[in-house]
């Protein structure tokens, strides 16, 4: 999302006729982004989907009116005047915010402050939803989890044997897994065979993923999942330039769109995103535990257990996030 962010700022500005976009493509750009935010941001049950982008400028920065007005209305941000001359009080302010938004979940975005900022741009995003059948908690017990050949750390692993949505993926050499949560919301997990990490990396993308829920049938599973917690920050003005897009974070920048001050530019783009997996479900365990007690299943279900480095999807019609868990 901090992409597109930054692709409506570059729009914008004079830059973005760089971008040689005709208007009526640049109108559906917007309008198209603005539904997808408006989607995601619908209330849904049993879910906790909170995300949304913040502008924070300094009191001496007058922004455009039009510009404002775009970015309230096309990609739903709040804009803040921010006296950057106190840095503890800016920062904190930037955090309170975004703590505030995500229902106390993303805490300390900005762990420190560029004592010359004066425009910050803010991205978050929390999930967390309730499985459609919980894991029992009474199955949980403590697994050795492989971070590598040579590192084995203890993990909380949880257990359930139940009718997933699976499929093995030779092209790729790995396995998929899905397991929903209550709504539209899946959890796809991704266990590449051992050494097939990089091959399955290289390999992701969005005909691939559309091409696994084609592909998934119902299996009979008993998966062990480790409990985990992702968390991400990312300094977007550090890894933007890679892409081709520098100029916004320099000099350089004609951001007149934005700003009648001629030498402004963006000094910092942040963005965190965290991801909560645990037993909890809509179900109660007793109710789940009662569905296994014919022998006939136990004997055709397959053991399938996440004990080294995976990878997660989570989608809803949309991706809402992509991780990787090294190390729960």
């Amino acid at each position: 999302m901090q992409l597109f962010l930054l692709l409506c700022l570059v729009l914008l500005s004079p830059q973005g006729a760089s971008l040689n976009l005709q208007k009526s493509s640049e109108k559906e750009l917007h309008r198209g982004f603005q539904q997808l935010l408006q989607e995601l941001n619908q209330p849904r049950d049993g879910f906790q989907l909170s995300l949304g982008n913040a502008l924070f400028t300094d009191l001496v920065v007058d922004l455009q009116d039009t510009f404002v007005s775009a970015m309230k209305t096309l990609y739903l941000a709040d804009t803040f005047p921010t006296n950057f001359r106190d840095s503890a009080g800016a920062m904190k302010q930037i955090n309170d915010y975004v703590a505030k938004q995500t229902k106390g979940k993303i805490v300390d975005l900005l762990k420190n402050l560029d004592s010359n900022a004066v425009v910050i741009m803010v991205n978050y995003i929390f999930f967390k939803a309730k499985w459609e059948t919980s894991f029992n908690h009474k199955g949980t017990q403590e697994q050795d989890f492989y971070v590598t050949s040579e590192t084995v750390v203890r993990v909380p692993m949880m257990s359930r044997e139940d009718q997933y949505h699976y499929l093995l993926d030779r092209n790729l050499s790995c396995r998929v897994v899905g397991v929903p949560y209550q709504g539209n919301a899946t959890a796809l997990f991704i266990l590449p065979s051992e050494g097939k990490m990089q091959q399955v990396e290289n390999g992701l993308s969005e005909k691939t993923l559309r091409k696994w829920l084609k592909m998934f049938k119902k299996r009979q599973l008993e998966l062990y999942l480790p409990k985990f917690s992702i968390e991400g920050s990312y300094q977007l003005e550090k890894v933007l330039p890679s892409l081709g897009i520098s100029n916004v974070f320099t000099s350089h920048a004609d951001l007149s769109g934005i700003s009648n001050h001629s030498n402004i530019q963006v000094s910092e783009m942040v963005h965190k995103a965290v991801v909560e997996v645990d037993e909890s479900g809509t179900r109660a365990a007793a109710a789940t535990g009662t569905i296994f007690t014919f022998r006939s299943a136990r004997l055709n279900s397959q053991r399938l257990v996440f004990n080294r480095p995976f990878l997660m999807f989570i989608v809803d019609n949309n991706i809402l996030f992509l991780g990787k868990v090294n190390r729960p």
